[in-house]
């Protein structure tokens, strides 16, 4: 799985720059919050992360031809959907988790309600700044909404997080656990490109189905690679708790199809990313790259 660093890395550090300087503009914007409440959204939301998703639409945006500046907003909604999901997914009621990035969660760090409340708060203003986004049309902005509102809902990043924990000391089946995983972790992500490329409005019609197959691919070669790393990374790096997947029983693609059998996956889940992107020119090396990046990250 060789990945071209180079390009990655500055493509990837050119979206961080520009995500976190808009996430922490947009946070100004909750002044009126009570100060404990913004306090944990910011240490939320601002305490490190890749930026995968912003970066994946804001690589989506460039493959129709629109600027960084267009999907800026909406790729800082995403990243607040998937902020929001973190707080929730370490609280003690899901996955009990007490480092996240390194850092204390967010309940570890402030308390339980405000954990709760920092999450309800994230996900909200996810939607306030889509429907405000600027330089966007109202009618590109619905769709935007109900895109998002899909991917992080019942039917989508929540449902999987609802399959996830019923599944705890099951066995499932390849089919099961995908359907899972394309729910709770494939979804934002098919959402992020597909977003992205909702920038060029009725434009991206003839892009929409390669993005599509392109991030439903990579959503799964995204949570191979995670449950590998549970099994073979370091705490230190990942910044959360190595082997926490395997104390829980959790079902991984490791325990289902062995380290052996996962990569191999992993391998024909990122062959079906890029094939994907086959036709689409020079505009989409940014994700050929950022592919690549996801199935070799070590954390």
């Amino acid at each position: 799985m060789e990945q071209n660093t180079d390009h990655t890395l500055v493509f990837l550090g050119s979206c961080q720059e520009s995500v976190d300087a808009e996430l922490t503009r947009l946070l100004d914007q909750a002044s009126a919050a009570p100060a404990r409440l913004r306090e944990a959204m910011a240490y939320s939301l601002l305490g490190g992360g890749k930026r995968i998703r912003p970066a994946l639409c804001l690589g989506a945006a460039q493959v129709v031809g629109n600027s960084v500046e267009e999907a800026l907003v909406p790729a800082c909604a995403i990243e607040a959907i998937h902020a929001y999901s973190l707080v929730h997914d370490d609280l003690p009621a899901m996955d009990d988790d007490d480092l996240r990035r390194g850092r204390p969660t967010v309940h570890i760090a402030f308390d339980e309600a405000t954990a709760i409340l920092a999450g309800d708060a994230l996900q909200t203003a996810a939607f306030e700044w889509l429907a405000n986004a600027p330089q966007l049309d109202a009618d590109t902005r619905l769709k935007m909404v109900a895109e998002l509102a899909r991917a992080s809902g019942q039917s989508g990043m929540v449902g999987g997080q609802a399959i996830d924990l019923a599944s705890v000391g099951k066995a499932l089946s390849l089919d099961d656990l995908e359907t899972m995983h394309r729910h709770k972790t494939g979804a934002l992500i098919e959402a992020s490109v597909r977003i992205g490329a909702l920038t060029a409005g009725d434009h991206a019609r003839e892009r929409l189905p390669a993005l599509s197959r392109y991030a439903r691919a990579l959503g799964l070669a995204f949570q191979v690679q995670d449950d590998l790393l549970d099994i073979e990374g370091d705490t230190a790096v990942i910044g959360k708790p190595q082997g926490s997947d395997a104390a829980r029983d959790k079902p991984t693609y490791p325990a289902l199809l062995g380290v052996d059998g996962a990569r191999s996956h992993l391998r024909d889940l990122l062959t079906q990313a890029q094939d994907a992107l086959a036709d689409c020119g020079t505009e989409a090396d940014p994700l050929r790259a950022m592919a690549d990046f996801v199935v070799s990250r070590s954390h």
